[in-house]
């Protein structure tokens, strides 16, 4: 009876630090929210690719805890305000960051 009471000590301990190890900090994310930031990133790529106005090669999409933010180059202002528009309106996205530049 003792050996069962140690296996299960130690499975539960391996369990716990497999969790943990999975988990978010501050700086890093954790195995579901990457797959949720890689979703949200997709879908404001195929957002913004669809707007024939936005020269979408020209725009970046990165994505960290459902901040999106979106750097790159655009032919003016109103580009800068659709694309930030376009991405506030995908599922997912909390917040915007705006790092774009007009050339």
């Amino acid at each position: 009876m003792n050996n069962s009471k140690r296996f299960a000590t130690v499975l539960f301990s391996v369990l716990m630090i497999a969790v943990a190890g999975c988990a978010s900090t501050s700086k890093t994310e954790g195995t579901a929210e990457y797959v949720d930031d890689t979703v949200i990133t997709s879908k404001v790529k195929a957002a913004i690719f669809q707007e024939p106005v936005l020269k979408s090669r020209e725009i970046n999409v990165e994505t960290f805890k459902g901040t999106v933010q979106l750097s790159g180059f655009v032919s003016s202002q109103s580009d800068v305000t659709k694309a930030v528009e376009i991405t506030r309106s995908v599922a997912g996205v909390k917040s915007v960051k705006n790092d774009m530049r007009v050339k």
